[in-house]
């Protein structure tokens, strides 16, 4: 029977998806109304917002944060070892969960945040959140391993519009590209405004399920950001959204002031640093020289918002170049993540040749790759440039990254999974990695050229 309903519809049931106008002439029952913000994102007693993150060891620690409604003043999770039948349930830990209130524009509701200690390496673990009498279904996780082996994680460049409705098809096809994902990166922009709690709510909506059971790493971009004072007319003090450290659990070694926005990862032989590209670049370019000169990984994974090398046409993030780039530079970073721009754009490997303007010596013998990407449907126009051997326009992507012993290979898709670029890094022992190139016999995805005038 429901075979024969969606073969009505494809035959004759044109109106009911093109023309509601015409619907609703005819039945008055057909009339709708658009539901409140206010009413789709209300915190209830279930949680909601349930997002899986690490505070420390990927190997022995995780940490998972949610929502509540204000009646529910103390979190609880639960957690044991995952077994093939339900009887793991009866044998589950309780942990205590940190409660933090935070009013928003629907009132006031309550982040939980609840810490899991002295996991097992290579385990997998089912956990629940609640309050003891409402509880979330049973999510399951994998602690890393605490020696190198391989691992695949997902990147994506900016989300930050039209989440629930655009991004979300973005996560999901990655998710099915990359079903065994060890985590989630967020080159920042996750949202268009730090204190709309109806956009964090479109986010959390978008990637469901997933944020529960992928750890996320997020690096904040500068709509994580609101600007509180300016001096003719110019932004003089900017503040952390209000929702990023009660929403996200990271670890806390990077620069005071700067917890859980600049800290660093270490996931079975890479190590993954964020830095925070919105503030304080030379207070972290000591932190990060002394992260990277006690580096005992194979891999160094960047991340931060605003790009080193900008893909979109009249954009340059010269301070951050100068604060940052000699010290990738001399700790050999293998890849840089960002987000910013709005368009795709992937380097070879590049060396600084000269901070201020941006300049640099295409060293194909060595250097770092710097990748700008987005994931939402925002879009600009990039800029023409020699630097970057891949570019897109108008295209939402993500790209999955492979980690495996003494090669990281990298492909970018489209959010219909179409492969869009591709390249493999290898390690050589006392030389520069070597890049690969495998970009797909396919044209790029860019605007025509606009007539010079």
């Amino acid at each position: 029977m429901r075979g024969c309903v969606l073969v009505l519809c494809g035959c004759f049931g044109v109106g009911l998806w093109f023309g509601p106008a015409a619907v609703a002439h005819d039945s008055p029952e057909a009339h709708s109304h658009k539901v409140a913000d206010a009413e789709i994102h209300k915190p209830t007693p279930i949680p909601s917002r349930i997002v899986l993150t690490w505070e420390g060891d990927p190997a022995t620690s995780a940490a998972v944060t949610w929502r509540t409604s204000s009646d529910i003043k103390q979190g609880l999770a639960q957690i044991a070892v995952a077994t093939d039948g339900p009887g793991f349930a009866k044998t589950a830990s309780p942990v205590n969960a940190v409660m933090t209130p935070l009013e928003t524009e629907f009132g006031t509701a309550h982040w939980h945040t609840a810490s899991f200690t002295g996991l097992t390496p290579k385990t997998k673990y089912a956990y629940r959140v609640g309050d003891g009498e409402n509880w979330s279904e049973w999510f399951q996780f994998q602690t890393a391993s605490n020696v190198p082996e391989p691992f695949s994680f997902v990147y994506f460049g900016d989300a930050q519009n039209d989440l629930r409705s655009m991004w979300s098809r973005v996560i999901r096809e990655a998710s099915r590209d990359a079903p065994k994902a060890a985590f989630m990166l967020h080159a920042g922009d996750l949202i268009n405004r730090a204190e709309s709690d109806a956009e964090w709510g479109e986010w959390f909506q978008a990637g469901g399920h997933l944020h529960a059971m992928i750890p996320s790493v997020a690096t904040p971009g500068n709509h994580e950001y609101i600007v509180t004072a300016k001096i003719a007319g110019i932004p003089t003090k900017i503040d952390l959204s209000k929702f990023w450290r009660p929403s996200f659990a990271f670890p806390m070694n990077g620069p005071e002031k700067l917890e859980e926005t600049c800290y660093y990862v270490d996931y079975q032989g890479a190590r993954i640093i964020s830095l925070n590209s919105n503030d304080r670049h030379l207070i972290q370019a000591t932190w990060l020289e002394k992260v990277l000169a006690n580096n005992p990984n194979k891999w160094t994974i960047i991340t931060f918002h605003h790009p080193l090398y900008s893909t979109a046409r009249g954009r340059d993030n010269a301070m951050i170049r100068i604060a940052w780039q000699a010290v990738f530079d001399k700790y050999k970073v293998d890849i840089v993540l960002q987000g910013h721009d709005h368009s795709y754009g992937r380097t070879g490997l590049l060396l600084g040749e000269n901070t201020t303007t941006g300049l640099v010596k295409q060293a194909n013998e060595s250097g770092t790759v710097y990748v700008v990407s987005v994931s939402g449907p925002k879009q600009y126009a990039a800029q023409r440039s020699p630097i970057f051997k891949r570019v897109a326009e108008d295209t939402q992507l993500y790209q999955v990254i492979h980690v495996d012993g003494d090669q990281l290979r990298y492909q970018a898709h489209t959010a219909t999974g179409r492969l869009y670029d591709a390249f493999t890094l290898q390690k050589q022992a006392g030389q520069p990695n070597q890049l690969i190139e495998q970009v797909p016999d396919t044209p790029e995805n860019i605007r025509p050229e606009e007539p010079k005038k």
